[in-house]
């Protein structure tokens, strides 16, 4: 099937609108606010028949900071600097990102939380301050990155940024899609839901002049005189996609999105003449957290070496195991701090002993290297150091509290959840762009999970970067979209 419908081989349109937007998730649910506000008439497309996307199936934790602070920062007495928001997102994603993007979202973040309050989404001014993948006490702020890790913690002065609904624990997304799709119904926006666009319509010029959208079991053409934004999600349920562009996660990871998350609007933003980018980087999570305390143990690969610090994020965890040999690793801990994880199925306990010996001589990892790296561990986490991986102090306590355990965390076994970081490249302002040039193609933007947008790496991400991006950008898409200059209208044909 075709992607792209050449505007001289149609005889007319069935529907016509000026911005036509495809997808109802968190992207497209801001982009269609921000162009309906601006005066102009949007007609939203959503495969599903509902809205919400992959934002709704999140916890909804937004990552905002800057300009001293959001409202929130700015209530606990919490200061956030521009410069500070920027070195620590440099320092995650470095050369792998677009610091024009990162320069305007930063300028901006603290204002869209202010966005996102006005538009109903609710929050208190309460921080948890433990560690945790989501706040479960009801607190609406807390560290949900590496801002307490090395070397993130030099670069930058650590700062909560997940900025969570009030009382919402895991069903966060619920409550900020509840919000912006009452919005979107309010201001006027045509939605129409059982809607799957198929195909853009472009002009001998190369302005994408609208859609072909399939309901009702049959092709709808819909003209867009000023543009089509494309928030159709990413690709991490397209099988094929997956094994070509992230083998590896594909091999072991549990897929995490909604069913729509097939890679359409990426492949028809390519067709179009745009370019996709970081493809080949996927988010994984071992949520090795919580409880807090198995943040004492030490993870080890199948050589019995530390290859992590155990402070780290769960994205980050995910990523330094991924790397190593057959993704394989287990966890060593004693007795005083022994838990199973919270969130993480599939663990299992390959070996214990009273002795570190005992418990090598039972595990499949080679003679003396867990001895090795235990006697290592301890002498200098006794003195609150750790040379090779910098762990915080706070987590560092020597293994002396038999029996001890080692715990297997082999990626193939825990089936870690994955979603991908790649998608078509764009200006900040949503224009998406060609190879190499990067000139925009006139007539087509893109937001969410569609484009590659600021996280980009699971190293360097933390809860919250994405729905913080795809609602700010798929705002900006909005905007941009609503202030191009519009083509003459093509007709509408009588056929609906």
């Amino acid at each position: 099937m075709s992607l792209i419908r050449r505007l001289a081989e149609i005889e007319g349109f069935d529907l016509s609108t000026e911005v036509a937007i495809v997808g109802l998730g968190g992207a497209g649910a801001c982009a269609a606010i921000e162009a309906r506000r601006a005066g102009r008439e949007v007609m939203l497309f959503e495969r599903s028949s509902g809205g919400g996307g992959s934002t709704m199936l999140s916890a909804c934790e937004m990552y905002l900071g800057g300009s001293g602070g959001t409202a929130i920062h700015k209530a606990l007495g919490i200061e956030d600097t521009s410069e500070n928001f920027r070195a620590y997102l440099m320092e995650c994603f470095g050369d792998n990102c677009d610091p024009d993007r990162i320069d305007m979202f930063v300028d901006g973040a603290a204002a869209h939380f202010d966005w996102m309050e006005a538009n109903g989404v609710p929050y208190n001014r309460r921080l948890f301050d433990g560690r945790d993948v989501v706040a479960m006490t009801g607190d609406s702020l807390q560290y949900s990155g590496n801002e307490r890790v090395y070397p993130f913690c030099e670069v930058a002065k650590p700062v909560p940024r997940a900025h969570l609904p009030a009382d919402a624990d895991h069903n966060g997304g619920q409550v900020l899609m509840g919000a912006l799709i009452k919005q979107v119904h309010r201001l006027g926006t045509d939605v129409r839901y059982d809607a799957r666009a198929t195909a853009l319509i472009q002009d001998d010029d190369g302005r994408v002049r609208g859609l072909v959208v399939r309901m009702d079991n049959r092709d709808i053409l819909v003209e867009a005189t000023r543009g089509v934004i494309l928030c159709a999600g990413g690709f991490v349920m397209n099988e094929r996609m997956t094994a070509q562009h992230i083998p590896a996660y594909a091999k072991v990871g549990l897929r995490h999105g909604n069913p729509g998350d097939m890679g359409d609007g990426i492949l028809m933003g390519v067709a179009a003449g745009g370019h996709a980018i970081n493809m080949g980087e996927a988010f994984i999570c071992v949520a090795s957290y919580p409880p807090a305390e198995l943040t004492y143990g030490i993870f080890v690969n199948n050589k019995g070496q530390r290859f992590v610090a155990e402070d780290s994020y769960i994205g980050r965890i995910g990523a330094a195991i991924l790397k190593q040999d057959k993704a394989e690793a287990y966890m060593f801990i004693d007795n005083r701090n022994f838990a199973r994880p919270e969130y993480m199925n599939g663990t299992e306990i390959v070996a214990v002993g009273e002795t570190v010996e005992e418990v090598e001589r039972e595990s499949p990892l080679p003679p003396g290297m867990l001895q090795h790296t235990v006697a290592y561990y301890n002498e200098h986490a006794a003195k609150g150091e750790d040379p090779l991986f910098r762990k915080a102090p706070r987590w560092l306590q020597p293994f002396d509290t038999a029996p001890y355990a080692l715990i297997s965390y082999h990626l193939r076994d825990i089936s870690p959840h994955i979603f991908t970081l790649g998608g078509l490249d764009v200006l900040p302002t949503g224009e998406v762009v060609t190879p190499n040039t990067r000139r925009p193609i006139p007539g087509l933007y893109a937001a969410g999970r569609t484009v590659a947008g600021i996280p980009r790496t699971s190293a360097g991400y933390a809860s919250g970067m994405s729905v913080a991006d795809v609602t700010f950008f798929g705002r900006a898409a909005g905007r941009q979209a609503a202030a191009a200059e519009p083509v003459a209208s093509e007709g509408v044909l009588a056929r609906m």
